[in-house]
């Protein structure tokens, strides 16, 4: 079977680092290598809330992944989705003058199209191929409620969030063994258990279910959820353990890890995020973003030693905010996945 790259710089994830200008009314982030669906900005340097923005909502709407907030409009955060990246306005959260900024950004399918495959119809913007969709639904509070998803494998991860209320985020994860259970975004807390969130019930290949919960299902509520599947040698959705050893855990991923989010499910710990942009060589420390705190970079004397390897991370040290004796579930992705000739994907670079 022949493979081919899609795109060096990858067709359907990419982490783009750029210094904010606030020299003129828009900033222009080019380079991320493809028509972004979804953007997630923080600011590195300064306490700054996150800027999450999709093309399902459109671009001026604005949620925080560390805040309960309800979503906000202002032309001055995103202002745009462009060809090969997205253009900013002239606001401190995501174009400080100088400071320098880290977005993740995702490739869905544009806007979205009505799906009624759910008791709940809904908006999605699925990317079948990278196993990623947008969904927006409004809420009716009814338990084993029903929301199509789009993607046509069941989803691994789910992240909703209400845009026009304040309850917490709320994270569906396979690695947590119970659709009883859940995590929130916005919190360091353990994972909790209550299966009027996601109704006890897993998600199917079309469909992912919802409780009466406010937090993915209240009566007359907008929500957004980030739906991600598994896509063999593109991303992974885990498990594994720390063991408080120099000689720590390694994480099998199949692929060279661009990002990588993890959580401690047993302990109350922050959502910490890393990328192959901000920290581009083994053998030294890298330095988190989190997602539930404003905070700028962590960026810690001690830091945090592990290796993006060709298949996976080998965590190094005994730092206890990632290997601790316990368990965590965690998110990753590849830069550029490989695709054969008959459509499969294959191992990334």
């Amino acid at each position: 079977m022949a493979y081919t790259t899609i795109n060096k710089s990858g067709d359907y994830f990419n982490t783009k680092l750029y210094t904010g200008d606030q020299t003129s009314s828009s900033h222009s982030i080019t380079g991320v290598g493809f028509a972004p669906d979804f953007v997630w900005i923080k600011d590195r340097q300064d306490t700054s809330q996150h800027t999450l923005t999709d093309k399902v909502r459109g671009a001026t709407k604005t949620i925080a992944s560390d805040s309960t907030d309800a979503e906000s409009t202002s032309t001055e955060h995103l202002q745009s989705f462009d060809s090969d990246g997205f253009t900013v306005g002239q606001n401190n959260r995501v174009n400080q003058q100088g400071v320098n900024n880290v977005s993740w950004n995702w490739k869905a399918n544009g806007a979205g199209s009505a799906n009624t495959d759910g008791s709940i119809n809904s908006t999605v913007s699925a990317n079948t191929t990278s196993g990623f969709s947008i969904v927006s639904y409004t809420g009716n509070a009814v338990a084993g409620a029903t929301i199509g998803h789009g993607l046509g494998v069941v989803p691994k991860m789910i992240i909703t969030k209400k845009l026009n209320g304040a309850p917490n985020w709320a994270v569906y994860h396979a690695g947590l063994g119970n659709a009883s259970k859940y995590l929130e975004l916005n919190l360091t807390s353990a994972e909790q258990t209550d299966s009027a969130v996601w109704d006890g019930a897993n998600p199917t290949a079309s469909l992912f279910y919802v409780g009466s919960d406010n937090k993915p299902n209240g009566s007359g509520g907008n929500y957004i959820a980030y739906c991600f599947a598994e896509k063999a040698g593109y991303s992974k959705f885990g498990t594994y353990r720390g063991n408080v050893t120099t000689d720590n855990t390694f994480i099998y991923t199949g692929f060279a890890p661009a990002f990588w989010m993890m959580k401690n499910i047993d302990d109350p710990t922050n959502w910490m995020m890393f990328d192959s942009k901000r920290r581009a060589f083994n053998e030294t420390q890298g330095y988190p973003i989190n997602a539930n705190e404003s905070n700028a970079e962590d960026g810690g004397a001690t830091g945090y030693n592990y290796d993006f390897l060709s298949n996976g991370i080998k965590l190094r040290g005994s730092n206890n905010n990632f290997s601790k004796d316990n368990d965590y579930i965690y998110m990753a992705f590849a830069a550029a996945p490989l695709v054969g000739s008959n459509g499969v994907t294959a191992k990334a670079r």
